[in-house]
């Protein structure tokens, strides 16, 4: 039964008779013969393999572990294939959403600069004296400023994200 756990999980692990051998400091033939019940290692070796094998020593000493079956190697890949199909759709969806959130932003700025000139800045001509007017005046005026000092930014970024995000195929 040792025997078998330690060759099952050995296996489980990825791990061939050499690279447990290094682990353990031991010499290749020593894993062999303890796979094959010719030998069995003493107390302090069992507590090594244990801690090299990530596994508890009564799990070593217990019942026989099962190796994993084709047919459950076949299942989780088919979950993994699953699992990558849906990432792949989540990328191809937040591609998407993004290239028409830059397309969108380059339309904005286009509708912004389009009714700021349509609009002729109007507000100058308010008359500044009445407080309630003055204010409307400047908050529009420092809204087209600020507008048209960052809009060339946001449409060049648009037009550059829209082109980078866009469908290749």
């Amino acid at each position: 039964m040792l025997n078998e756990n330690i060759k099952a999980i050995r296996k489980s692990k990825g791990l061939s008779q050499e690279e447990l051998a290094v682990k353990l400091n031991v010499v290749r033939q020593t894993i062999s013969k303890w796979e094959t019940g010719l030998s069995v290692p003493d107390s302090d070796m069992l507590i090594s393999i244990s801690e090299v094998l990530e596994i508890p020593v009564s799990t070593l000493l217990g019942e026989t572990i099962a190796e994993a079956k084709p047919d459950d190697l076949k299942a989780i890949s088919e979950k993994l294939e699953v699992i990558n199909l849906q990432l792949a759709q989540k990328k191809v969806t937040r591609q998407r959403v993004l290239h028409w959130g830059f397309i969108s932003l380059c339309a904005v700025v286009v509708i912004g600069f389009a009714l700021l000139a349509a609009l002729n800045s109007s507000y100058l001509g308010w008359d500044y004296t009445s407080p309630e007017t003055a204010v409307i005046g400047v908050g529009l005026h420092s809204f087209e400023w600020l507008f048209v000092r960052i809009a060339p930014f946001a449409f060049i970024g648009g037009v550059v994200g829209a082109v980078m995000t866009r469908q290749r195929g």
